[in-house]
């Protein structure tokens, strides 16, 4: 018996294989193959228009006509991603076509800025606001790129709303907290790469992973509730406030620019992975954060200096033995310079003795960019691999040492000599 291809097929089987299809060409071609595939496009649950998908339209508002054909003969679509550009003053249309039936929705709204009226766009039809969101609500994710966004969207209650991305867009502090607070069900929250200065605070009893991203040289401040909360990433804020951390395993706060002034948290019973980094914290923030922190298995001490406004200091000493005495649990170590030389001060190790034992370390990453203290620095390396049983792995990173020193080459030799008495747990890099 011979089959020709898919019209051998039963038409169930065809129409199963080309729901599959999502990209805008794709479907476009398919439909103009037979009418039984075009009759299959109202099964489409998703579409896909790539950045490129009208480069070569013959008119400007092709790409507007193609997609509202599309979207309009998706009876059943659930998900709408577009990437290229398009009329804003349109989208409200669209997604009141498919306002029962969506329930994601993907935008690259700078791909519509040059395209909306200004008109429209006081109306927060266009790229500022997109007000016409808040007619599908079945929306259960919703992702933004490039938008402005300069007042609280009216969106209405998204309840059904579980992820919430924003990219690279202008925001101001209210209007952003508007946008969050209209989406009280949000499970994932992700602002990445967005200009914004001034005070947020969000509520959100239903979180449980959190990344925020902010950018700029304007100072930030953050407050959030999230008693669920299972990871957060937060950049580029001055001052931190969570409220409710009994669930969190995963903390990391950045700060590029500036300083890092307070973090305040009520308690991290539970925390796995502690990162901080950045230019300047300061040190009040550094020790409570530790100081909450006694559970965590995973340290990543990444700061340069400490101090308050723009005085910079080193940090502080630091006994060893009762940091890791306070840290019993602490698997990998990962320490920048800074951290590094506050745990080699001349009395770091006064309480240092044949009892003691660092029962869980297993990996070691300590970055060293100075020669200074030199034998106090080595005599800390020899005691970390003598007090750790259980140690596999230390990894001694050179960075940024100036070598012209007769000082640097001392030390480098000393610590290579280090690495070979120790080979196959120690190494440099």
């Amino acid at each position: 018996m011979e089959c020709d291809g898919m019209d051998a097929l039963p038409d169930g089987v065809v129409q199963s294989i080309l729901s599959q299809l999502s990209n805008a060409r794709d479907v476009a071609a398919c439909s103009g193959v037979s009418r039984c595939w075009r009759d299959c496009v109202p099964f489409l649950p998703s579409l896909y228009f790539p950045r490129s998908a009208f480069d070569s339209a013959p008119t400007e508002g092709a790409a507007d006509d193609a997609i509202g054909r599309m979207v309009e003969a998706a009876t059943r679509l659930e998900e709408l991603v577009i990437y290229c550009p398009f009329s804003s003053t349109h989208l409200p249309r669209w997604l009141a076509m498919r306002s029962a039936s969506l329930r994601v929705l993907e935008l690259r709204v700078d791909s519509a800025a040059d395209k909306a009226p200004a008109a429209a766009a006081a109306a927060g039809a266009g790229s500022g606001h997109l007000d016409c969101i808040g007619l599908v609500a079945t929306l259960q994710e919703l992702r933004l790129w490039g938008l402005t966004m300069t007042r609280p969207p009216s969106w209405g209650q998204l309840r059904r709303l579980r992820v919430l991305e924003i990219v690279g867009a202008h925001l101001e502090d209210l209007a952003v907290c508007g946008a969050v607070h209209a989406c009280p069900g949000l499970t994932d929250l992700a602002l990445l790469g967005c200009e914004c200065a001034g005070a947020v605070a969000f509520t959100l009893p239903l979180l449980e992973r959190c990344r925020l991203d902010f950018v700029g040289s304007g100072t930030c401040a953050l407050t959030l509730a999230a008693p669920r909360v299972e990871s957060l990433e937060v950049q580029g804020f001055n001052w931190i406030l969570l409220q409710g951390g009994d669930r969190l395993k995963r903390l990391t706060i950045a700060k590029n620019t500036g300083s890092v002034s307070s973090v305040g948290i009520e308690r991290l019973p539970v925390l796995d992975h502690l990162s901080l980094r950045g230019v300047q914290w300061s040190w009040g923030a550094v020790s409570y954060l530790l100081h909450c922190a006694a559970e965590v298995r995973h340290l990543v001490m990444k700061v340069e200096f400490c101090g308050d406004f723009d005085t910079l200091h080193p940090f502080p000493e630091v006994d060893l033995v009762e940091f890791f005495n306070t840290h019993p649990k602490l698997r990998r170590f990962e320490i920048h310079g800074a951290m590094f030389a506050a745990l080699c001060q001349k009395n770091s190790l006064k309480n240092l003795d044949s009892r003691f034992s660092i029962s869980s370390l297993e990996e070691v990453l300590i970055t060293v960019r100075s020669p200074l203290n030199a034998e106090q620095k080595l005599i800390t390396l020899e005691s970390l691999v003598c007090c750790s049983p259980r140690l596999l792995s230390m990894v001694i990173r050179i960075s940024q040492m100036k070598n012209c020193h007769e000082a640097s080459d001392e030390f480098f030799e000393e610590i290579c000599k280090f690495a070979h008495v120790n080979k196959g747990r120690v190494r440099i890099e």
